[in-house]
């Protein structure tokens, strides 16, 4: 069984029901974090499943120059904090440089190492000394066992407010692949893990200036590491995936989300069922 991680109002891991963290890949507008927020909490409320709120205001790893970037850190996490404020939700958003995470951690209940910094050692001492819980995203070119290093870099600080989150590992030629066995070598160092769905399903550079992404396999993809023991999934969302600002090809519609999370959080539960040490 692995730890249990106390975010906000819900907890990860440790035996716990299965969790999400969802939300637009970026900060396009008010409107559209606002709506997106109120919509998952309510298909949460209605499956008894515990949310995590996640959008960025910055996505500093973009193809091309062009690509848009949310609004900044300032505007960003206000709108962070509203979300918090008005919905009751935990918020989780990236962290791209030491100088971030002082003002991110007085808003975040979940700073996040971007897969592409995760063996960043100041970035990882800088976030995990705030003692605000730390999401580690395992870089696409990391072996699973690689992890135990950037844990440790985390709990040498004494926090141990950690989980890792799997993303896919990039061979190249724009294409992202999932290997199951990375579950259960993840969850044996101790700690929650998470399936990003989504941005396993990116097709990184895919369309040139763009990422392109298949979000047909996002249901597939998820029942496979619901069965093979994640604590939680990770899911970028959109009222309309193909007008998004960003990611809009690996993004899931709100409306294919009900029946995704239904099938998943069935799956775990008789996972949970079968093995003795979680909480049932």
């Amino acid at each position: 069984m692995t730890s249990e991680v106390i975010i906000g109002n819900t907890a990860l891991g440790g035996g716990n029901p299965l969790s999400l963290i969802a939300g637009p890949c970026v900060i396009e507008n008010e409107d559209a974090v606002f709506y997106t927020a109120q919509r998952l909490k309510e298909i949460c409320a209605d499956l008894d499943i515990a949310l995590i709120f996640k959008s960025s205001y910055d996505k500093a790893n973009r193809t091309s120059l062009s690509s848009f970037r949310g609004p900044g850190i300032e505007r960003g996490l206000r709108i962070l904090s509203e979300v918090k404020s008005r919905f009751q939700l935990p918020v989780l958003s990236d962290v791209h440089s030491v100088d971030e995470v002082k003002p991110a951690s007085e808003v975040l209940d979940v700073l996040q190492i971007p897969a592409f910094l995760c063996r960043q050692t100041d970035l990882i001492l800088a976030a995990s000394r705030t003692g605000r819980p730390v999401n580690i995203k395992k870089g696409q070119f990391l072996a699973p066992w690689d992890m135990k290093n950037i844990i440790d870099k985390c709990v040498s600080t004494g926090n141990r407010n950690v989980f890792i989150t799997e993303r896919g590992t990039s061979f190249g030629y724009n294409n992202l692949v999932v290997d199951v066995r990375s579950f259960p070598i993840l969850r044996s160092l101790g700690f929650p893990v998470v399936f990003d769905v989504t941005h396993s399903l990116q097709l990184p550079g895919g369309k040139g200036i763009c990422s392109g992404g298949q979000r047909e396999f996002a249901e597939p993809l998820a029942r496979a590491a619901v069965a093979a023991g994640v604590d939680g999934l990770f899911m970028e969302v959109h009222p309309e995936p193909d007008k998004a600002l960003c990611d809009g090809p690996n993004m899931l519609p709100l409306e294919q989300l009900p029946q995704l999370l239904k099938v998943a959080k069935n799956i775990h539960a008789l996972v949970s069922a079968q093995t003795p040490d979680t909480k049932g």
